[in-house]
């Protein structure tokens, strides 16, 4: 770098020795001039070369481990101001918005640092060719940064405003792009165009007024540059005029004062895209500010063979202040106990899910596993102890023994262990690769039953103690049905289950079933006791009995 700015002051004064060797038609001179031109404009465009490539290496990088910090932090958000935040927008935020600060990172030092060495280096030449003209020429200084600063406000407002816009417009298409085929179901299709068009042309008049102020500010700021340069010149002529500055010293400081035109241009664009990229890191540095899951606590409690016995001691929690889901809910779950939670929306069934994952923090009361609280073990050892077979199946793109094995480190024999376990065996050996067959995006190429056969092997496959079942089959036809409640079966021997069900149909053999209404038990027992009971399990049994024996009438028109 420094090699590169020394050569700019270097060129000056063979500018300064080439004009006066022109007009006198010196031949030999000027080629003299010209050779040892060419020779400095080589050793700078090689010194350019090394400083750019060695530079971009430790940018990029920059990039990068602002992704893995940020991707890392990501995953320890807290699920609850998770689900507040856009899929699309956070993807911008990782790709765009970090790669734009590796960007300004790469100019300021490629770009920026080398441009204000120029200036200095080649002002210092100026001002020793004449200081007299430099301090005319320096007064034009702050008036070019004052303009160049109020710019660059308005563009790194704008910009912040344009990259929210880009967004939301990540953020529906992520939506738009998933829920096509309900979209088209619906013939929503115009209602979708036209959200969509409303999204990019918002965007489109963000960008617009971006751009806009670039636009204005360069024709501005070169105004002033040439107006700056024209009176140079007329002072420079009234200093030959007066003999206090030679022709070829005059030849030379013109060309030194066109050699401040493009790093002062540099420096102009520069900063605007060190605004913008202010704006990407505000939007990057806001990630940090989620809220993030509670770390484990020191001295954490080691978990050796859990057992699976469960126990909540007057626990209550809720999302919002003032507002509980669970109520000083007391419950004992012995070890290998199949307990089913039934009730309506709202009730707490998926919250005593999360608290028992420590996805979520009981506010009051303990929640313990086998006798320890679950605040006082390791996160990670108890999610291996506590696995969950979710409602709606999330599988990653890759291979069938990849998605059981889940980031986990087990042998290929363990896999077709949990397979056989879960049913699945069958089905994955008829794949054209068997477990090495792929799966494509959110498991497209396979049907329900089998995806949900997958998750299963995904959660015996750590051997748990304690299985969590929400609503696990809830989606499926009775066939698919069928297969996936047999891989259940042979998943749930010899563990505590848990399992929420709205299809009462699925529970009947559940060791103890518990009603939760309010955030509290109603109602316990097995299925014969509640039913004989009368009570609201009763009720849930017999509405959804009368529903299925009941065929649906059509209105009556009349």
């Amino acid at each position: 770098m420094l090699v590169f700015v020394a050569c700019w002051p270097l060129l000056a004064s063979q500018a300064g020795r080439l004009i006066p060797a022109i007009g006198a038609g010196d031949v030999g001179r000027v080629l003299q001039v010209i050779s040892v031109a060419l020779g400095l404009f080589l050793l700078q465009k090689l010194a350019q070369f090394g400083q750019d490539t060695l530079l971009a290496a430790p940018a990029l990088q920059v990039s990068q481990e602002l992704r893995r910090q940020l991707f890392a932090r990501l995953q320890r958000i807290d699920l609850g101001a998770l689900e507040k935040l856009s899929a699309g927008d956070l993807t911008y935020r990782l790709t765009e918005d970090a790669d734009r600060v590796g960007e300004v990172v790469y100019k300021t030092i490629q770009d920026t640092v080398p441009s204000v060495l120029q200036l200095v280096a080649v002002f210092g030449y100026m001002v020793v060719l004449d200081w007299k003209l430099s301090l005319a020429t320096l007064l034009l200084a702050p008036l070019v940064a004052l303009m160049v600063s109020g710019f660059g406000a308005r563009v790194m407002a704008a910009a912040e405003r344009s990259q929210r816009q880009v967004s939301e417009l990540a953020g529906l298409l992520g939506e738009a792009i998933a829920a096509l085929p309900l979209v088209r179901a619906f013939a929503a299709e115009p209602w979708l165009q036209q959200r969509f068009e409303t999204e990019i042309d918002a965007h489109r008049r963000a960008r617009y007024r971006t751009l806009r102020l670039l636009a204005l500010q360069h024709p501005v700021v070169g105004f002033l540059e040439a107006a700056g340069i024209l009176a140079v010149l007329l002072m420079g002529a009234g200093r030959i005029a007066a003999g206090d500055l030679s022709s070829a010293g005059f030849s030379s400081y013109v060309a030194a004062l066109l050699m401040l035109i493009d790093p002062i241009s540099h420096l102009t664009t520069n900063y605007n895209e060190f605004q913008q990229g202010q704006a990407s890191l505000r939007r990057l540095r806001a990630i940090e500010g989620e809220r993030q899951e509670p770390a484990d606590r020191h001295g954490a409690v080691p978990l050796d063979r859990p057992r699976g016995a469960l126990a909540l001691e007057a626990v209550s929690f809720g999302y919002e202040p003032g507002t509980p889901v669970l109520r000083h809910l007391d419950l004992t779950i012995e070890p290998g106990q199949v307990v089913a939670l039934v009730g309506p929306s709202g009730a707490g069934k998926s919250t005593l899910f999360s608290l028992l994952l420590r996805f979520n923090i009981v506010q009051e009361g303990r929640v313990l596993l086998d006798g320890h609280d679950i605040r006082d073990l390791r996160a990670a050892e108890l999610r291996r102890a506590v696995a969950l077979v979710p409602q709606t199946t999330t599988l990653f793109s890759g291979t069938v023994a990849e998605a059981i094995r889940f980031g986990r480190n087990a042998s290929d024999d363990a896999v077709r262990r949990a397979a056989r376990l879960a049913n699945a065996d069958g089905f994955i050996e008829a794949l054209p690769g068997g477990y090495a067959s792929r799966i494509e995006e959110r498991g497209s190429n396979l049907s329900g039953g089998q995806r949900q056969r997958l998750a299963i092997a995904r959660a015996v496959l750590g051997d748990p103690a304690v299985l969590l079942l929400d609503e696990a089959t809830s989606a499926l036809d009775a066939e698919a049905e069928e297969a996936v409640q047999q891989g259940l079966h042979q998943a749930m021997a010899g563990r505590t289950v848990l399992v929420i069900a709205h299809r009462l149909s699925t529970v009947q053999e559940a060791d103890r079933i518990l009603v939760l209404e309010g955030g509290r038990i109603v109602e316990e027992g097995n299925h014969d006791q509640l039913m004989q009971a009368g009570g609201r399990y009763r009720d849930f049994c017999n509405r959804q009995l009368i529903r299925a024996a009941e065929p649906l009438q059509a209105p009556a028109h009349g």
